[in-house]
């Protein structure tokens, strides 16, 4: 290697590492030039020492790593002390205080939680009101004079009504507690027990029943022109006893399910009171006896998805929704408004119970039951006027809000210091809604 190329390498590198020679031994004259290490000016940084470079940014680093330290030591030690008071105290307390802090008081467990939960006292239930269809609150004194008005224009007939808004429990009772001859009303009570046997098992809506010559009844229906030994499902036969008020079906019914007093002791677990089947269809006589409330009731229970699932309930409204006769209770009701209902008629008694759904989403339930002279056409003018003035009524009725009564001696924490200084209260025309009325 020529001086002149070593020089220019000299030129262009920052640092050259010669080799150190041996002292110990003369130089020749032959010595040879041993290469030389030429650094190029990029890595020359990286051979001076640590302490002349920049530790501006190497002490942002160990700044923050030591903090970093920090904090997780005392994260740890505060969670150690944190543990050990959690331990200390009892952790009723705690949860208490993080329970208010949060507002989730629901969360609180019961300071005696190993001990079943004690439950609120409360009232005695009345003689009906288990199991419960829907709980009675305003009754409607207008109305009920409304109802009595009508009535008054017929002094022949004796009418009984009971109407209840499913939506408020608000009411009419004029003389609805009176039992009648319920003529074909009672395949009400009897539809019912078909399909609550259906959701027990006890029978199929498939199954074939056989009309016997024990079971034909005159009257209304076809099934009595039948030949003796004909077949019926049980849902067809369950239809024809509402739909076109067969009695023969009616009978049928009543045999499967397991006679008079099998459905009787059924009526009274239900809580209907004046309702019992005395003989078959058609019963001219009138031995059969029901009572608008019950009918009523009935119809409010299954409505509100008791005694039926919702199956059977549904397949139940769907066939009363059928019925044929609709010139009682369906004339007082506007066209958009849909009735499920069941009419009665016989020579002495009329009669019709159902549960309208108005277009504006309102429901109510009601029955009418009129004594007559033999086939007094009024008796049909009446229901018709009742349920339409009962229609009216709800149709614009607006509950006013319920105010319980009072039945303690320290001041209700909720009232309020203006309210004290009113007027004496003057006598009110009805009574006010107490929590022990009955439920229908």
């Amino acid at each position: 290697m020529t001086n002149k190329t070593l020089n220019k390498r000299r030129q262009n590198s920052s640092i050259v590492i010669r080799p150190v020679s041996d002292t110990s031994k003369p130089e020749s004259s032959e010595t040879q030039i041993k290469p030389e290490i030429i650094i190029p000016k990029r890595f020359e940084r990286n051979l001076k020492p640590r302490s002349s470079q920049k530790r501006g940014s190497s002490k942002v680093v160990t700044s923050s790593g030591l903090y970093a330290l920090r904090l997780l030591i005392l994260g740890i030690g505060l969670s150690a002390i944190a543990g050990t008071v959690l331990t200390v105290f009892d952790p009723t307390v705690i949860t208490e205080f993080l329970a208010t802090k949060l507002n989730l008081p629901q969360l609180l467990p019961s300071p005696d939680s190993q001990d079943p939960p004690e439950t609120e006292p409360q009232s005695e239930p009345s003689p009906v009101a288990s199991p419960v269809g829907v709980t009675l609150s305003e009754k409607l004194p207008s109305l009920e004079k409304k109802i009595t008005d009508l009535a008054a224009k017929y002094p022949k007939l004796q009418p009984g009504s009971f109407f209840v808004d499913l939506d408020n429990g608000a009411y009419i009772d004029v003389n609805g507690q009176a039992p009648f001859s319920a003529a074909s009303t009672i395949k009400i009570p009897v539809l019912v027990a078909f399909f609550e046997d259906v959701d027990a098992g006890k029978i199929y809506l498939d199954e074939e029943l056989v009309m016997t010559k024990d079971v034909i009844g005159s009257g209304s229906g076809d099934m009595q022109y039948q030949p003796v030994g004909k077949k019926y499902s049980a849902l067809e036969t369950a239809a024809k006893m509402n739909i076109i008020s067969d009695n023969t079906a009616t009978n049928m019914l009543i045999k499967r399910l397991g006679g008079k007093e099998a459905l009787n002791e059924r009526f009274k677990a239900w809580g209907l009171t004046q309702t019992v089947i005395n003989n078959p269809l058609p019963d001219l006589e009138g031995t059969n006896t029901t009572s608008p409330r019950d009918l009523a009731y009935l119809l409010a229970r299954v409505n509100q998805g008791e005694i039926l699932s919702l199956r059977s309930r549904d397949r139940l409204m769907g066939i009363m929704q059928k019925t044929k006769t609709r010139t009682l209770l369906p004339q007082g009701i506007e066209k958009d408004a849909i009735i499920a209902h069941k009419t009665g008629d016989i020579g002495t008694v009329l009669g019709d119970a159902g549960i309208i759904d108005m277009p504006t989403g309102k429901r109510y339930v009601g029955a009418v039951l009129v004594k007559r002279p033999h086939n007094d056409y009024s008796a049909r003018t009446l229901i018709q006027d009742i349920s339409r003035t009962v229609y009216q009524h709800f149709k614009w009725y607006i509950p006013r809000p319920k105010i319980e009564p009072q039945i303690t001696n320290q001041p209700s924490p909720e009232a309020s210091p203006q309210a004290s200084p009113q007027a004496s209260p003057q006598p009110s025309p009805q009574p006010a809604p107490s929590p022990s009325n009955p439920p229908i």
